[in-house]
């Protein structure tokens, strides 16, 4: 590793010099790093966002654990949740964006701190309003942590490789270690709790340990923005449209709302709905379904990447919508093989409309502004997460369950249908 830096004008632009052939010219400001370290980078950032993203999920099936201990009711279960959607929201609106200015490294290190911090929250303070502040801090950490890897695994991958094309594969790889995390998280949260002693202590250590060993190796992964010349002013992040992009940022920003939307439900109250409706209290069950609606949300993203976006979308459109209709039905005729089922076909159009919505975003502008568009996107796509759900949690306090799911479902399908439709017809 050489300390040398260069001064380059533009991230992912090479000056006429390099130090060797091995080696990849330096943001302006930053240290000079050979593709191979990039290379290494590149699986360090995968390996912290995948460790966050799945820290995001181990309390989903523990709620149950939490509300059998403590006796509160599926409300309060949304109350927590939701917590985490505001800090998502909160720390996307933010901060999403200064990784544009200040670097992608330190916004990811800073995610894993709060991150172990909202574990050591869990294992010290784990009464409802211990749960509400640590599902708060780790939303932030995902808040932060989204938008800023998402766009650093592509930089990185383009560096480590040398060809722009290989950013294409690098977004394959960042949708399905988001959405992959999330559904290993609800694993082995369930998994643990079902078979290792100390269900509410053993999930979080095993996390504490993981998410430990992410941040050391990310502080090895080289940094791809250029050092401002000039201070910077801060500012929130805008919800403004690239210019001209507007009817595309929003159809996108939508459809990402309603993706999200379904793995909320599964995150939240489908523990709940399984035990009140479905009669299954087993926590490795919990677990295991909402493992399948993510898991077949990051399966599907690689399975068809080298579908066009257009026709991602629409595949993408028909599983989710079908799969909500299957989950319905089998609500109504108390199937809980067809409930569970139904939740992994649309987990599995989840993936392919989250995506495409998220690439064809992130298109829209150049890599100078990307960390900031992607976090507008990702913005409205976790309110996605959050929203309808506290909604559903109020409407459970004076509305019997299966009404409630089923004007949930008719909700989601309309939104996926009216802004996937317009995504497609703008796709390439």
């Amino acid at each position: 590793m050489s300390s040398t830096t260069t001064s380059t004008p533009t991230v992912g632009v090479a000056p006429a010099r390099a130090a060797s052939s091995d080696q990849v010219p330096a943001p302006r400001g930053r240290r000079v790093h050979s593709r191979r370290r990039h290379g290494f980078g590149f699986w360090a950032v995968a390996f912290a966002f995948l460790a966050v993203m799945a820290f995001a999920t181990v309390p989903a099936p523990l709620y149950v654990v939490y509300q059998a201990r403590d006796g509160f009711p599926t409300f309060t279960t949304t109350v927590v949740f939701a917590a985490y959607g505001v800090g998502v929201v909160a720390a996307l609106f933010l901060a999403g964006h200064l990784s544009d200015v200040h670097g992608r490294r330190p916004l990811i290190l800073v995610s894993i701190a709060l991150e172990l911090l909202a574990a050591v929250l869990f294992l010290l303070w784990n009464d409802v309003a211990g749960l509400v502040v640590a599902r708060l801090v780790t939303g932030l950490g995902v808040g932060l942590l989204t938008a800023t890897a998402t766009a650093h695994l592509g930089e990185l991958r383009v560096r480590a490789t040398g060809s722009s094309a290989s950013a294409q594969g690098a977004s394959v790889a960042a949708g399905a270690v988001n959405l992959g995390g999330l559904s290993l998280g609800a694993l082995v949260g369930g998994a643990l709790a079902e078979y290792v002693g100390q269900p509410l202590v053993v999930p979080y250590v095993v996390f504490v340990v993981a998410l430990a060993v992410a941040f050391v190796v990310v502080l090895a992964a080289p940094e791809t923005v250029d050092r401002p010349e000039e201070p910077v002013p801060y500012r929130p992040q805008r919800m403004a449209a690239p210019e001209g992009q507007a009817g595309v940022f929003w159809a996108a920003g939508t459809a990402a709302f309603a993706a999200l939307a379904v793995q909320g439900l599964f995150t939240s109250v489908a523990p709940s709905f399984l035990g009140t409706t479905f009669h299954v209290t087993d926590r490795l069950a919990a677990g295991a379904t909402t493992f399948g609606v993510f898991a077949a949300s990051a399966l599907s993203q690689i399975v068809f990447a080298r579908l066009s976006q257009r026709r991602q979308i629409r595949l993408g459109l028909v599983l989710l919508v079908g799969g909500l209709v299957v989950l319905a039905v089998a609500a109504v005729f108390l199937q809980v093989a067809g409930f569970i089922g139904g939740g992994v076909v649309a987990g599995a159009g989840v993936g392919l409309l989250f995506r495409a919505s998220i690439a064809r975003a992130g298109s829209l502008v150049g890599p100078e502004r990307r960390g900031g568009v992607l976090a507008a996107t990702f913005l409205i796509a976790y309110a996605g997460l959050t929203v309808p759900v506290v909604a559903v949690g109020a409407a459970l306090l004076v509305v019997p369950t299966l009404p409630v799911l089923l004007g949930y479902v008719v909700f989601v399908v309309v939104l996926a249908l009216v802004a996937g439709t317009r995504l497609a017809a703008r796709a390439e």
